[in-house]
């Protein structure tokens, strides 16, 4: 449960959606999951393939970007006069492909401000499908967004994609829609969504992966030894690969079906890595990259660039208050070794940039977050998780 969470849940309900949770699955009895922190918990989400129970309706998104992005499309293949507004760090964030793709289908959609971003309305009335050209070269949700609400069109979506960043999102999207009925054809770049009613479902959700990174490198950073549970090989989302570039760096990484452990060796090779498709633990890696032994270029990253932040620029910024030499382009880092000293780091109101360079901290005494809270986005209970494994490890307080 985070802010993200929340808000798309909020979200729901005041379009009308029933949404209840009900207790821990095996909760006392023994089974997987029972008591796990955050974990087993059922939701029972009430569909409607007609769309929206209510025929106006308000909704802000917070900060969340899947909510700003995937319910204005949810709302447009129902009917009535839906608002959507968001946090001013969400404002400045880009819709414009979507939108521009929803309108092509014949959506009634107005951008109340600034072109392409919130606040906007849309004058729903149902979406009739056909052939749409969509650029998600910006973010993969552009395209989810758009595969998820093609079963509730009348014909259907044929959408050819002429870019796209973080591929794996969109595996996690289709291998979701036919885990509830729904199987979409996929012809080189282009995605044939059928006009086929969704069927009710129970499904488990991973781990977060973009949120395992931390501990993992906490790890590997500190010659000590993490697992995480629930990720592994078998695991659909993209970012467990994190682990991957962990191994190249020289950690001991063991990584089963459904489990991944990480174990630091006391060495961090430097390295160069496309992380186009992993690219929400771009800072995680820049964080713990002073510590290597040679330089860490991370290079395809264009689009972190539109985030919660410019993380590119975010993560040079702080590199250089804490006294590491760094380089940067426009879809590209370059970090030079050195021992960063103690700084105050600038978060940005970014959960990413605080918990990345919390790890810094685990090795470098005197470092403070100008914005400790805004890591409620995604893991509100980050900083007490980092103070476990510090005593754990048995790592002093600084």
């Amino acid at each position: 449960m985070s802010d993200d969470t929340e808000g798309f849940v909020e979200g729901l309900v005041a379009l009308g959606y029933r949404v209840e949770r009900g207790p821990e699955a095996g909760a006392g009895d023994g089974s997987p999951g029972g008591g796990s922190v955050g974990g087993g918990e059922v939701w029972t989400v009430e569909g409607r393939p007609e769309g929206p129970a209510r025929g106006e309706a308000e909704v802000f998104c917070r900060d969340g970007a899947t909510t700003a992005r995937f319910l204005p499309a949810l709302v447009a293949a129902g009917h009535g006069l839906f608002h959507f507004d968001a946090s001013p760090q969400m404002r400045r964030r880009p819709l414009g492909p979507l939108t521009r793709a929803l309108r092509e289908l014949g959506v009634n959609l107005t951008h109340e401000g600034e072109e392409g971003h919130h606040p906007l309305t849309v004058r729903a009335n149902g979406i009739k499908g056909g052939r749409i050209t969509l650029d998600a070269g910006l973010s993969s949700q552009f395209l989810t967004a758009l595969l998820l609400v093609g079963p509730l069109t009348a014909e259907g979506l044929e959408i050819t994609v002429t870019d796209l960043v973080s591929v794996p999102y969109v595996e996690i999207t289709l291998a979701m829609m036919r885990g509830f009925g729904v199987e979409v054809r996929r012809e080189g770049e282009t995605f044939h969504v059928p006009p086929q009613a969704y069927r009710a479902t129970e499904y488990t959700i991973e781990p977060d992966a973009s949120t395992a990174s931390y501990p993992l490198a906490a790890a590997a950073l500190t010659g000590n030894t993490i697992t995480v549970p629930g990720l592994g090989s078998g695991a659909l989302q993209g970012d467990v690969r994190f682990a991957e570039v962990l191994s190249r760096m020289g950690a001991s990484v063991d990584m089963s079906h459904d489990s991944v452990t990480v174990t630091g060796t006391g060495r961090l090779h430097g390295l160069t890595v496309n992380m186009r498709d992993i690219s929400d633990t771009v800072p995680t890696l820049a964080a713990i990259a002073p510590f290597a032994d040679g330089p860490v270029r991370i290079e395809d990253v264009y689009n972190t660039r539109v985030k919660e932040c410019d993380r590119l620029e975010a993560c040079a910024e702080n590199l250089r208050r804490l006294g590491v030499p760094v380089a940067v382009g426009r879809d590209w880092i370059e970090i030079t070794p050195a021992r960063p000293r103690a700084a105050e780091i600038a978060c940005h109101g970014d959960h990413r940039i605080a918990m990345s360079f919390s790890v810094t901290g685990l090795r470098t005494p005197g470092i403070t977050l100008d914005e400790p809270g805004c890591v409620k986005k995604t893991f509100p209970g980050f900083h007490e998780a980092l103070a476990g494994l510090r005593e754990e490890w048995g790592i002093g307080v600084v």
